[in-house]
């Protein structure tokens, strides 16, 4: 090739450029057009829909009624297919716009959610959608798409969530609660759903009666053992008696330490629930949550007082979940990470033991704190059981977060923690906390 024809080849590629750029322009200009003609024609056709009202002849009025009923009906027929049409053209402007902006060597958040589409495949693929409504768009949702709901991180560990949705369509899913739970506390929270079946116990026979069941160590039958180092509950009631560090050690045991909790107030640390219960009006307390309640204990107490309480837990080598739901109570397999699936305003009382304390990292305690105030109906408790901190975190970063929250103080106890000795300057904190009325 001469060098002339080197020089007019980038020129002539350059022109084919802006050539394809004006055309895109042209047709979104058309779109635009067409969209104009379509409201200003629909806008105009309602006016001649207005009743026309005959005061003195009630039968001519009834005709006149039914009249205008049935023209409102073509109406809003007539409105659904032109939001349709919208909905179709705004998403061609979409595209056109992506295109455009492509061809300018733009980026746009759709690249980014492509990449991540297109790496996928099978269930997972499936799993993560968004898939178009059969009906098209809906404005509760302000899109013709669903997005089932996944954590975000979840993009972090692809490889983990892959081998997740790794299964048999229809058939029993793998035996892997460990290792879904770490997804979800890595904030791979909530997973994506599977179609296929969880293993189901072998012998599993009908659970306890209710109330009986709220004392009752269920059968070993009511599970599946696979994920725990105990494959019985005889061994998960004498673990507390065993050498060794356990989430919850001694909380299967009914007859032992969970028989007399919150039974009683000592005035200090320990908080007793009809002491609490009695800072309302009776009957005002009837819902409510405790996070990371073990195996739910406080919820059955609770319980025997009317008052309904669902207790999220993890599974940390032990039934908790399983186990909660054989008492008869409500559990909710949820990280502390999570933000709590309930409404504003809607909750009687939060309760936390041990749960909420110092290892959890400062900005995601205080967003924690928020969510369980914005939970809470106006004139709500938030009781805070023996939150763990050292002395100097006390003043310096607790005390300051608590009144950022906005929370009145009923009841504000701090006490040393001395089972690992006085020089460890170890503390608990017991507050009763409400949200103020207005």
């Amino acid at each position: 090739m001469s060098g002339k024809g080197m020089e007019d080849h980038p020129r002539r590629h350059g022109q084919q450029q802006q050539s394809a750029i004006r055309s895109k322009l042209k047709i979104l200009l058309l779109v635009i057009s067409a969209n104009v003609l379509c409201v200003y024609l629909f806008s105009g056709t309602s006016l001649e829909y207005a009743p026309r009202i005959h005061l003195w002849d009630s039968q001519a009025l009834l005709q006149e009624l039914n009249l205008t009923r049935h023209k409102l009906y073509a109406t809003q027929a007539q409105l659904a297919d032109l939001h349709r049409r919208l909905s179709a053209s705004s998403s061609l402007l979409e595209t056109l716009l992506n295109e455009l902006g492509k061809a300018h060597g733009d980026k746009t958040p759709s690249d980014e959610l492509d990449g991540w589409q297109k790496e996928l495949s099978g269930e997972l693929k499936l799993a993560v959608g968004p898939h178009k409504l059969p009906l098209g768009s809906t404005p509760n949702l302000g899109t013709d798409k669903l997005y089932p709901t996944l954590g975000s991180p979840c993009r972090r560990f692809q490889a983990d969530l892959t081998e997740y949705m790794s299964y048999e369509v229809g058939k029993e899913c793998p035996s892997d609660d460990i290792f879904a739970q770490r997804l979800m506390l890595k904030g791979c929270e909530p997973l994506p759903r599977r179609r296929c079946h969880p293993k189901s116990p072998s012998g599993y026979v009908e659970p306890t009666p209710f109330p009986a069941s709220l004392w009752t160590i269920p059968p070993d039958t009511s599970i599946v053992w696979d994920a725990y180092s105990c494959k019985n509950y005889s061994c998960l009631v004498n673990r507390g008696k065993a050498k060794g560090s356990y989430d919850c050690k001694d909380c299967f045991d009914l007859n032992g330490r969970e028989k007399v909790r919150w039974l009683h107030d000592n005035g200090n640390l320990d908080f007793g629930i009809d002491s609490v219960l009695g800072t309302k009006p009776p009957g005002t307390i009837r819902i409510g949550l405790d996070i990371g309640g073990g195996t739910a204990t406080f919820a059955a107490r609770m319980r025997e007082r009317n008052i309904t309480i669902v207790t999220s837990s993890m599974n940390f080598d032990g039934p908790f979940n399983s186990f909660i739901a054989s008492r008869g109570l409500v559990p909710m397999h949820i990280s502390i990470a999570h933000r709590l699936p309930f409404f504003d305003n809607t909750l009687d009382i939060v309760h936390s033991m041990h749960v909420l304390s110092n290892w959890i990292p400062d900005i995601m305690l205080e967003f924690a704190l928020h969510d369980i105030y914005r939970l809470l109906r106006p004139g709500g408790l938030f009781w805070l059981d023996h939150f763990f901190c050292i002395g100097t975190q006390l003043n310096t970063t607790y005390v300051p977060m608590f009144n950022r929250i906005g929370f009145k103080k009923l009841r504000w106890n701090a006490g040393r923690k001395l089972d690992r000795g006085i020089q460890m300057d170890e503390w608990y904190l017991s507050a009763l906390l409400e949200k103020p009325m207005t």
